[in-house]
C-alpha cells in the first residue's frame, strides 16, 4: 500500500486510460462472469479479480477431476480465504481513495482562501501606489517590491489551484471506478459470507471430534499411569524389605567389629604406656649427658682462656724482640725489613717441611690399612664365591703382600728423597735471597720460590695416587658387578645406549577402549627427587613411588641415571613384570655425594607406552646472611646517658660461617693491626687443624701473602683474612672440636683490638665475632655513651668467612647535647614579611639547670630600628622554660642599615641573636631568619589605547598585572566607568607571588566621540595603582541585527544554523563625528572566515543598498580536524607498534606517485618507526625524524580507527570565533572591478560566535567507524549479511527507530531496533540479496530524539557462472572389493567474478525421494533386458553408512578458480545394485550438473558381468540370513551360480542372422598385496556346439584391474524349426583367490520382427 501512496495522480490516470484502451480492443469470449461495460482488463490493484474469474470458469473441470481424490474441499477453502483477503484489500483501497479525495478537497479549499487573501492584499497595495504615484521615496520602492512579490505568489497559488483541481478530479474518477468494482463483486461477497458460515460449522464439528479423541486418549493415559504407579509401589516395598535385611546384617557385623576394636584399643594403650616409659628413661639419659657436656665445655673454655693469654704474652714478647732487632739492624745500617722477611721465610719453610713429613706418614699408614682391609675382603669373598670365573693372565697383578712391601719401600724412598730435595731447595733459595740486594730481585726470588713450592706439592700429590692395579683394576670391577643386583646389571648394559644421547621423553597419546590418554604413563611421588643441603661423605636415602596412570597394563623397567649422577646415586628397584592401571611400585634412591657441588639429572625408565624419567636435584649447603636493620639513629641525648640498640644477625642457610665486625677506622688506617690479627688467627687455625692437609696448604699460602706488605694492598690483606676464615670453616667439617677453638681464638683476637674498633662515643658490644650456625640468629649490641656535644658517626661491616657471602655495611648515628640553657628553636623563621608591617613571634628558652638563672637578650646595633625583644632581661626558673616576645617591623631603610645581614637581590634576612646567661662564659646563640619583600603591583604598560571602536561593537584589550611581592595579594578595580568592563571576575582577584595575570579591558562606546579616562587598581593593603586609557567611538554605515550568536550544543557531525540580518541604516548628521562621512551609495561587505574552522556564512560577500537589509545564514558544523585524526593515528601507531608493510605502503602510495624524491624520506620515517620504542631522546626533538602525520591518508584503516577513537573519547569542546565583516567605502566603478579592493578598518563589523560541540550520542563502531556499508559483489540469488554495530556513547538512553527500506529492493533489516542504555552496543543485521545484475544503493536512517544517523548501503549483483568439466551423466566406479573404496573427482569451474557457494546433494540423503521410472513397480515386475537400467537410489550398506560419500559437501569457489569434488564409493557387502544420484546446485537453487552414480562390490577378485538380470535391482537393508555351517559342510565345494543369457537371431526374407552376446570377465585390483590375477575356462563346449553355440575364447587369464570379453554366438542349424526355443547349459569356472563355478543357461530363438 505504501507504493500506491507514492504514485502521483497523473500516473494513476494514465494507467487507467491505458486499461480502458485494452479493454475496448478485446471482443471475444465474454463469459457469465465478465463485466457488462465492455472492460476485459482490470487495474493492477484489482488483478486478483481476473484470477478469481478464471478459477470460477474452471470450477466445473476441477469438480470432475477432484471428485474422486477428495481435493475439492481444500480447493474451495483456499479459494474462500483468497477471496476474503482480496475483498479486504479492495475495501482498504476504497477507504484510502476516499481519504485522498477528502484531503485534496481540503487542500483546494485552503488554496482558494489563500488566493482570496492575496487578491485583497494586492488591491490594497495598488491603492497605496496610486496614492503615492508621484513620490520617489524608498517607501514607494518597497511598495512596488511588495506588489511584485504578491503578484508572483498569487500566480503560484493559481497554478497550485489548477494542479490540485486536476488531481482531485483524477482521484474522484478513481474512487468512482472502485465503487463500480465494489458493486460488481457484491454477489461474490454474499457467496463468500455463506461459504464462511459453512466453513465455521465444519470447523466446529472437527473440533468436537478432535476433543472426543483427546478425551479417549487421556483416559488411556490415566490408566497407563495408574498401572505404572502400582508397579512402582510394589518395587518400593520390595526394596524396603531388602534394605531392612541389610540393616540387620550391618548391625550384627558392627557388634562383632566392636568387640575386636575394644581389644585393639587396649593393646594400643598398653603399647603407648610402654613407649612413654621408654621416653622418660631416654630423657633422663639425655639430661645427664647435657649436664656432663656443659661441665666439659666450661673446663675447655677455661683451658682455652689460659692458652689464649699465653699466646698473647708470646705475641707481645715476639713483637718486642722484633722491634729491638729492627732497631739494632737499623743502627748497623742494614735493611731490617729485608732481613726480617728472610727470617720469616726460613721459619715458614721449616714449619711446612715438618707438616709435610707428618702428613706423609699419616697418609702412608692410612693407605696400608686400606690395602690390608681390601685384601682381607677379597680373600673372604673368594672363599664364598668359588664358582666365579678366573681372571685372565694378562689382568693378573702381583701378590697383595708383595705389593704392600713394595709400596712401603717406595714411600720411604720417595719421602727421604723429597726431604733431601726440600733441603737443597731451601739452601739454594736462601743463598739466592742473601746474595740479591735490590727489591726487584727479592720479588723475583719470592715468585720463583712460590713456583717451586707448587711444583713440590704437585709432585707429592702424584706420589699419593696409587701406581699399582689393586682394587681399582677391571677384574675387581667385574667381580663387583657380578655381585650386584639384576637391576644394576641391566643398568650397566644399557649405559652405552644412554651415552649416545639423552633419551627423549615423548608425551604418550594412546587411545584405549575409546579413551584418549595424553602425558607420561607413570607418575612419581614426589615429582622431583630433592636432596637438599647434603654433606660430602654422608649417605642419603629416599623412597619414590611410581603409579601407573595410563589406561592399560604396563611394565616399568629401569634404564639408568644421568651421566653426572652415576658415581653418587644408586637406584634399588625391583622391576614388576606387569603393573595394572592405578597400581604403584616403589624404588629407593641412595645418594652418597663425593664432591661438594650442585647436581641435577634424571632417572630414566621404560614402559609399554614409552620412556619416562624422574628428575633429580642435589644442592649443597649455603649461607644466607641477613640483618634486621642497617641504619641506627640514636637521636639526640644528653651527655652522660648510655643507650644501646640491638641488631639481629640471622643465617637463613644450612651452612655455618664465621663472622667478625670490622669498623671503617680499623680497615683503612690500622693496616698493621689487621695484619698482625690475621697472622695470629692463622697460626691458631693451623694448630687446630694440623690433621687436615688441604687446610694446611691454604693457611700456609695465606701466611705467605700476609707477610709481604710492600707488594699487597689493604684490600688484599682483608681478603686474605676472609680466606683464612674460610679454611677454618672447612677444617671444622672434619674436626668439630676445632670449630670451638677457632671461634675462641677469633674472639680473643677481636677483644685485643676492641679499643681500635670503637669510634668516638659510639661503640660495639661484647660480641664482635663468632660462628653463626645453620638457621640461627645472633644479637649484636651497639652502645652510645655521649661525652662530647655534637654528632657521632660509626660505620662498620659484618664480614664472613664464607666467600659467597658479601659484607653487610651498618651505619650508626647519634647527637649529644650538654648545654644547661638552650633555645628550643635555634633558628626562628619568620617566613615572608612585607616592609612597614609588624610581625611577632615567641622565643622559648629551656633550662635543665637546678637553679634559677638570669637571662639578657642582646640585639645587634644594625637591627635595633627594625627588631626588638621583650623583656630584655629576665629570670628563668630551675628545670623550666621562659617565653620572650620578638617584634619585627622591617622598614624601607633595611637594605642600608643591615647590609651584612640582608641580601637585596634575594630578600633573605639572617640576624644572629645572643642570650647572655649569668655565671656562664659561653652565651646561647640563635638565629632569626626572614624573607622581606615589597608589596608593589605593576602593569606592563602605563597607557591603554583602544583605538577606533564602533558604537555597535566592543573592543577588547589586555594588560598584564604582575605581583612583585613574594606573598599573595588581593586586588580590585574600583570606580569603573559604565562604558568599560574589566574581566575576569569583574576586576577582582588574587595574585600569587611573582604571578602575572592577564586583565581584559572591554570598551563599548556609547557615542561617537573621543574618550580619555583612568582606571584605579587597589591592593589588599589599600595601595592604589592607576592605569590611563583612551579611545575613539565611531558609527559604521552597516549594522548587524545580532553581534553575538550562541549556538546550542551541537553533536560532532551534525550542524546548527542561525539567521541574522545585515542592515544598511540611515546615518544621522549629529553622529557623524567620525573621520569618514557616510555615502548614499550601496555598501560592499565581506565576511573573513578563519582557516580550517567549523563555520560557514551564506552569503559571505555582497552589496547592500541604503536602507535595505540582507539575511545572513551562519552554520556551525563541528567536526574532527584532519590533523587531530592524524595525530591520534600516530599515537595509536606508537602504542600498538609499527604499521604492517601493506598498510604503510597503502598510506604512502599516493605520495610516491606525486613526488619520487620523498622515497628517501619515507625510508627514513620507517626506520624511526621501528626504533621509536627503544630511543625516545633525539628523535622526539626533531620533527623531521618522527613519523609524519601526512602519511596517514584519509580512508586508510589506521586513519578510520583514529577517527573512531576520537569520536568515542570526545566529551565536549567550546570555541569562540570573532569574524570580521569588512565594509567597502562606496561601490567600485566598472573599471576598478578587477582592481584590489581596499576595505576601511574603521567601518569593520565583528560577529562573535559561541560554538559548543558535544559528543555524538550514537556512533558506528564497526567497519572502522565508516557509515558506508559496501557489500561489494554478491551473486544473484545469494544473500550476504553484514552486521553494523552502533554504540550509545552518551549518558542517557536512546530509543532507536529506523527508516523503511524499499520492500522490493535487495536490502533488508533483519532485526528490530530497541532502546539502548548508555554504553550499550546494538547490532543491526542488514542483508543484501540481489535479484538482478546491477548496482544497488540505498540509505538507512536510524532515528533517535537527539540525532539521525545515516548509513549508506551499496552492493553489486552479479550472475554466477559455474560449469562442470565432467562429461556424461553417469559416473561408473566398476567393481570394488567389499570394505574397500574407490574415488573419482568431479571438477567445477567458476567463470564469474565473485565467489560462488555450492552444495552437493545425494538422492540417498533426501528426506523425500522422487520416484522415477526405474523406481516404479512396473519396472520391478517387467522385463530386464536392459540391464543398465537401475533405480536412482539402489542398494545401501548394512552398517547404515552411506555407500557414496562426497567431499566437500558444500563450499565456496573463488573467482576464476576451480573446485574438485571427490566422490568415494565404499561398499560393505557384495552387490551389483549400488546406485545413487548426485546433484550439484548453487545457493540460488540453480543446478550445475546432475549425474548418476553406479558401482558394484564383490568379495572375490573375479567377477562375471553382462548376463540377464534374474532379480529386482533393489535389495533389503538387512544382511542375508545364512545358516551356520558345520565342519563337514565347510569342506564341501561352494554351490554353482546360475546365470541366464538369452540370444535372439534375426530372420529376414529367409536369411537368418546369427545372434551374438558378450560376457565380461574381470579381475579386481586391490591395495592388498595378496590379491593377484585370475583365469577362466568353459566346460562342456561340445554340447554347446551341437546346439549351434560358439564361445570365444574358451579359456584365458585376466590380469588385476583388467576385463576379458567372451563372445557367445548362436547360429541355428539347417533343421531348425521356427518359433522353437533352444536351451542348453554350460559351466564357466572362474579361478582367483577362490574358485567359483557359474552355470550358464543359454536360451536362443529366432525372431521375424524387425529390429
Amino acid at each position: 500500500m505504501d507504493n500506491e501512496e507514492r504514485e502521483s495522480p497523473l500516473d494513476v490516470a494514465a494507467d487507467r486510460r491505458g486499461l480502458h484502451t485494452d479493454e475496448e480492443s478485446e471482443d471475444d469470449g465474454p463469459g457469465p462472469e465478465t463485466f457488462e461495460d465492455g472492460k476485459t482488463a482490470l487495474p493492477p490493484d484489482l488483478e486478483w479479480l481476473e484470477e478469481l474469474y478464471e478459477e470460477e470458469n474452471a470450477a466445473d473441470d476441477l469438480l470432475v477431476v477432484a471428485d474422486r481424490s477428495g481435493k475439492m474441499i481444500h480447493a474451495k477453502t483456499a479459494r474462500m480465504f483468497k477471496l476474503r483477503r482480496n475483498l479486504d484489500q479492495l475495501d482498504t483501497l476504497h477507504q484510502q481513495k476516499e481519504q485522498n479525495v477528502l484531503n485534496a478537497r481540503e487542500e483546494l479549499k485552503l488554496c482558494r482562501q489563500n488566493i482570496q487573501s492575496l487578491m485583497e492584499q494586492r488591491d490594497c497595495l495598488e491603492r497605496e501606489l496610486e496614492e503615492q504615484k508621484g513620490d520617489t521615496s524608498v517607501a514607494v520602492f518597497r511598495l512596488r517590491a511588495r506588489h511584485k512579490h504578491l503578484c508572483q505568489k498569487l500566480q503560484s497559488e493559481e497554478e497550485l489551484e489548477g494542479n490540485i483541481d486536476s488531481v482531485l478530479k483524477q482521484q474522484e474518477l478513481e474512487l468512482s471506478e472502485i465503487d463500480v468494482e465494489l458493486g460488481r463483486v457484491s454477489l461474490l461477497r454474499e457467496e463468500l459470507n455463506e461459504e464462511e458460515q459453512v466453513f465455521q460449522v465444519l470447523k466446529s464439528q472437527k473440533a468436537a471430534t478432535r476433543l472426543q479423541h483427546e478425551k479417549e486418549a487421556r483416559k488411556k493415559l490415566q490408566l497407563k499411569s495408574q498401572l505404572l504407579r502400582d508397579k512402582q509401589a510394589e518395587k518400593v516395598a520390595r526394596e524396603g524389605t531388602e534394605c531392612q535385611k541389610k540393616i540387620e546384617e550391618v548391625q550384627a557385623s558392627h557388634k562383632v567389629a566392636s568387640k575386636h576394636l575394644k581389644k585393639t584399643i587396649e593393646r594400643m594403650q598398653q603399647q603407648k604406656a610402654e613407649k612413654d616409659q621408654q621416653m622418660k628413661q631416654l630423657q633422663e639419659k639425655r639430661t645427664q649427658a647435657v649436664k656432663s657436656l656443659k661441665l666439659n665445655i666450661a673446663a675447655a673454655q677455661e683451658n682455652l682462656q689460659v692458652q689464649q693469654s699465653g699466646a698473647r704474652a708470646n705475641a707481645l714478647r715476639k713483637e718486642r724482640q722484633q722491634r729491638q732487632l729492627t732497631k739494632s739492624l737499623q743502627a748497623q745500617g742494614t735493611n731490617s725489613s729485608r732481613h726480617m722477611y728472610q727470617q720469616k721465610q726460613l721459619e715458614e719453610r721449616k714449619r711446612k717441611q715438618e707438616e709435610f713429613e707428618e702428613r706423609q706418614k699419616s697418609k702412608r699408614v692410612e693407605i696400608v690399612a686400606k690395602i690390608l682391609q681390601e685384601e682381607q675382603l677379597v680373600k673372604s669373598r673368594k672363599r664364598h664365591q668359588a664358582l666365579l670365573p678366573k681372571p685372565s693372565t694378562t689382568d693378573k697383578s702381583h701378590p697383595r703382600g708383595g705389593a704392600t712391601e713394595e709400596l712401603l719401600l717406595y714411600l720411604d724412598d720417595r719421602s727421604s728423597s723429597a726431604r733431601e730435595e726440600g733441603a737443597k731447595v731451601q739452601s739454594r733459595d736462601f743463598s739466592d735471597i742473601s746474595s740479591s740486594s735490590s727489591a726487584s730481585s727479592d720479588i723475583e726470588d719470592l715468585e720463583d720460590t712460590m713456583h717451586q713450592e707448587e711444583d713440590l706439592q704437585s709432585h707429592v700429590d702424584s706420589m699419593i695416587a696409587p701406581e699399582f692395579s689393586g682394587l681399582w683394576d677391571q677384574n675387581y670391577k667385574k667381580f663387583l658387578n657380578e655381585k650386584t643386583t639384576s637391576v644394576q646389571t641391566e643398568v650397566k648394559q644399557e649405559e652405552p645406549a644412554m651415552a649416545c644421547g639423552k633419551l627423549n621423553m615423548p608425551k604418550i597419546a594412546k587411545k584405549v577402549h575409546g579413551k584418549q590418554f595424553q602425558g607420561t604413563s607413570f607418575s612419581s611421588k614426589p615429582d622431583i627427587i630433592f636432596f637438599k643441603d647434603f654433606e660430602v661423605g654422608k649417605k642419603y636415602k629416599k623412597k619414590i613411588i611410581l603409579t601407573n596412570v595410563s589406561y592399560m597394563n604396563s611394565h616399568c623397567r629401569l634404564l639408568g641415571v644421568s651421566a653426572n649422577l652415576k658415581d653418587c646415586i644408586t637406584i634399588n628397584f625391583d622391576s614388576p613384570d606387569l603393573l595394572p592401571t592405578g597400581m604403584s611400585c616403589d624404588f629407593h634412591a641412595v645418594f652418597q655425594p663425593m664432591i661438594n657441588e650442585d647436581l641435577e639429572g634424571e632417572v630414566q625408565f621404560s614402559s609399554a607406552a614409552g620412556p619416562f624419567s624422574v628428575s633429580v636435584r642435589c644442592t649443597t649447603k649455603r649461607c644466607d646472611m641477613e640483618v634486621d636493620e642497617r641504619f641506627i639513629d640514636f637521636g639526640m641525648h644528653i651527655v652522660g646517658q648510655a643507650i644501646s640498640r640491638t641488631i639481629i644477625l640471622t643465617n637463613k642457610g644450612a651452612l655455618a660461617t664465621l663472622f667478625s665486625l670490622e669498623t671503617s677506622a680499623r680497615v683503612i688506617p690500622e693496616s698493621h693491626s689487621v695484619r698482625m690479627l690475621s697472622q695470629a688467627s692463622a697460626n691458631t687455625c693451623q694448630e687446630t687443624s694440623s690433621k687436615n692437609p688441604t687446610s694446611d696448604n691454604q693457611t700456609s699460602s695465606a701466611s705467605i701473602e700476609t707477610g709481604e706488605p710492600q707488594l699487597k694492598q689493604e684490600g688484599h690483606r682483608l681478603s686474605d683474612k676472609l680466606v683464612q676464615g674460610h679454611t677454618v670453616s672447612e677444617a671444622s667439617a672434619a674436626d668439630p672440636q676445632a670449630v670451638s677453638e677457632a671461634c675462641e681464638s677469633i674472639n680473643a683476637v677481636s677483644q685485643m683490638d676492641q679499643s681500635d674498633s670503637d669510634f668516638g662515643d659510639l661503640s660495639l658490644g661484647n660480641v664482635r665475632g663468632g660462628e653463626v650456625g645453620p638457621f640461627e640468629s645472633i644479637k649484636l649490641e651497639v652502645l652510645f655513651t655521649p661525652t662530647i656535644p655534637g654528632e657521632a658517626k660509626l660505620d662498620f661491616q659484618i664480614k664472613f668467612s664464607d666467600l659467597n657471602s658479601k659484607p653487610i655495611p651498618i651505619q650508626v648515628r647519634g647527637v649529644a647535647a650538654s648545654i644547661p640553657v638552650w633555645v628550643e628553636r635555634p633558628t626562628i623563621d619568620l617566613k615572608i614579611c612585607m616592609f612597614d608591617h609588624i610581625y611577632q613571634d615567641i622565643i622559648t628558652i629551656q633550662s635543665r639547670s637546678s637553679i634559677a638563672l638570669k637571662l639578657t637578650f642582646e640585639v645587634c646595633s644594625e637591627m635595633k630600628q627594625h627588631m626588638e625583644v621583650l623583656p630584655k632581661t629576665c629570670f628563668i626558673q630551675a628545670q623550666s622554660s621562659f617565653n620572650a616576645l620578638l617584634k619585627f617591623q622591617p622598614r624601607c631603610s633595611l637594605a642600608e642599615d643591615a647590609k651584612k645581614f640582608y641580601d637585596r637581590d634575594t630578600g633573605v634576612l639572617e640576624v644572629p641573636m645572643t642570650v647572655q646567661v649569668a655565671g656562664q662564659v659561653k652565651p646561647v646563640h640563635f638565629t632569626i631568619q626572614a624573607i622581606v619583600t615589597s608589596s608593589d603591583l605593576q602593569f606592563d604598560q602605563t597607557e591603554v589605547d583602544f583605538g577606533y571602536s564602533s558604537i555597535y561593537q566592543s573592543v577588547k584589550s589586555s594588560v598584564h598585572l604582575t605581583n612583585l611581592s613574594l606573598l599573595p595579594q588581593d586586588f580590585g578595580f574600583l570606580d569603573v566607568p559604565e562604558f568599560i568592563e574589566v574581566q575576569p571576575n569583574d576586576g577582582f582577584g588574587t595574585l600569587l607571588p611573582q604571578e602575572t595575570m592577564e586583565i581584559f579591558l572591554i570598551f563599548n562606546a556609547k557615542k561617537a566621540k573621543a574618550y580619555t579616562f583612568k582606571l584605579s587598581c587597589k591592593s589588599g593593603i589599600n595601595r592604589d595603582f592607576p592605569l590611563s586609557c583612551r579611545a575613539v567611538g565611531i558609527c559604521p554605515p552597516l549594522m548587524l541585527s545580532h553581534s553575538l550568536v550562541k549556538f546550542g550544543a551541537t553533536a560532532v557531525g551534525c550542524h546548527s544554523t542561525a539567521v541574522l540580518h545585515l542592515i544598511n541604516h540611515k546615518t544621522k548628521n549629529n553622529q557623524s563625528k567620525q573621520p569618514i562621512s557616510p555615502d548614499m551609495a550601496p555598501k560592499m561587505f565581506s565576511f573573513a572566515l578563519p582557516e580550517d574552522s567549523d563555520i560557514s556564512i551564506t552569503p559571505s560577500a555582497g552589496s547592500l543598498p541604503l536602507g535595505e537589509k540582507q539575511q545572513i545564514q551562519v552554520t556551525f558544523r563541528p567536526r574532527l580536524r584532519d590533523q587531530e585524526i592524524k595525530e591520534e593515528a600516530l599515537r595509536l601507531l606508537h602504542r600498538l607498534g609499527p604499521l604492517p608493510e601493506n598498510e604503510f605502503e597503502k598510506n604512502s602510495h599516493t605520495e610516491q606517485q606525486e613526488d619520487p624524491v620523498e622515497i628517501g624520506k619515507e625510508k627514513k620515517t620507517s626506520v624511526i618507526l621501528n626504533n621509536n620504542r627503544t630511543s625516545d631522546g633525539p628523535t622526539t626533538d626533531q620533527p623531521t625524524e618522527s613519523p609524519d602525520t601526512a602519511e596517514f591518508l584519509q580512508g586508510s584503516q589506521l586513519y578510520e580507527k583514529a577517527r573512531l577513537s576520537l569520536l568515542c573519547s570526545f566529551t565536549q569542546r567550546y570555541r569562540e570565533y570573532t569574524i570580521p565583516c569588512y565594509v567597502l567605502d562606496g561601490e567600485p566603478s566598472e573599471n576598478d572591478i578587477e582592481a584590489q579592493q581596499t576595505w576601511s578598518p574603521l567601518n569593520t563589523l565583528y560577529l562573535k560566535l559561541q560554538c559548543p560541540a558535544v559528543q555524538l550520542p550514537l556512533v558506528v563502531i564497526s567497519n572502522n567507524g565508516q557509515s558506508i556499508i559496501d557489500f561489494h559483489q554478491v551473486a544473484v540469488g545469494e544473500k550476504k549479511i553484514k552486521k553494523i554495530m552502533v554504540q550509545n556513547i552518551s549518558h542517557e538512553s536512546l530509543d532507536l527507530k529506523s527508516s523503511v527500506l524499499d520492500i522490493n529492493g535487495p536490502f533488508s533489516l533483519l532485526n528490530a531496533l530497541r532502546c539502548i542504555r548508555p554504553g550499550e552496543i546494538h547490532t543491526l543485521v542488514v542483508a543484501f540479496s540481489p535479484s538482478l545484475e546491477k548496482r544497488y544503493c540505498e540509505t538507512l536512517e536510524v532515528h533517535s530524539h537527539r540525532m539521525t544517523l545515516e548509513m549508506t548501503l551499496s552492493g553489486d549483483g552479479v550472475v554466477p557462472v559455474v560449469t562442470s568439466i565432467q562429461s556424461g551423466g553417469l559416473l561408473d566406479f566398476g567393481y570394488v572389493f567389499e570394505e574397500e573404496s574407490a574415488s573419482k573427482v568431479v571438477k567445477l569451474q567458476n567463470s564469474s567474478v565473485v565467489a560462488v557457494k555450492f552444495r552437493v546433494l545425494l538422492a540417498s540423503f533426501s528426506p523425500s525421494r522422487p520416484q522415477g521410472e526405474a523406481d516404479g513397480l512396473a519396472h520391478q515386475l517387467g522385463s530386464y533386458k536392459d540391464t543398465q537400467v537401475q533405480p536412482k537410489v539402489g542398494t545401501q550398506n548394512y552398517s547404515g553408512l552411506s555407500v557414496f560419500s562426497v567431499v566437500p559437501v558444500e563450499g565456496s569457489i573463488a573467482p576464476e578458480q576451480s573446485q574438485d569434488i571427490t566422490v568415494t564409493f565404499q561398499p560393505d557387502h557384495p552387490s551389483v545394485n549400488y546406485s545413487d544420484r548426485l546433484t550439484i546446485e548453487l545457493m540460488n537453487k540453480s543446478k550445475v550438473c546432475v549425474m548418476d552414480l553406479k558401482g558394484a562390490a564383490s568379495s572375490h577378485n573375479m567377477y562375471l558381468y553382462g548376463d540377464d538380470l534374474l532379480t529386482v535391482p533393489t535389495e533389503a537393508l538387512l544382511p542375508p540370513l545364512t545358516p551356520q555351517l558345520t565342519v563337514d559342510s565347510e569342506v564341501m565345494e561352494k554351490p554353482t551360480v546360475s546365470v541366464l543369457m538369452t540370444l535372439q537371431a534375426g530372420c529376414c526374407t529367409g536369411a537368418i542372422t546369427p545372434a551374438v552376446r558378450e560376457l565380461q570377465v574381470g579381475c579386481i585390483r586391490s591395495a592388498q598385496p595378496s590379491k593377484k590375477s585370475g583365469e577362466f575356462h568353459w566346460d562342456n563346449l561340445a554340447l554347446l556346439q551341437q546346439q549351434g553355440f560358439n564361445v570365444e575364447p574358451s579359456k584365458g587369464t585376466v590380469e588385476a584391474g583388467q576385463r576379458r570379453t567372451i563372445v557367445v554366438t548362436w547360429t541355428p542349424h539347417s533343421g531348425y524349426k521356427p518359433y522353437e526355443m533352444v536351451q542348453t547349459c554350460a559351466l564357466l569356472t572362474l579361478k582367483g583367490d577362490e574358485r567359483h563355478v557359474y552355470k550358464v543357461t543359454l536360451m536362443a530363438s529366432v525372431s521375424t520382427s524387425a529390429d
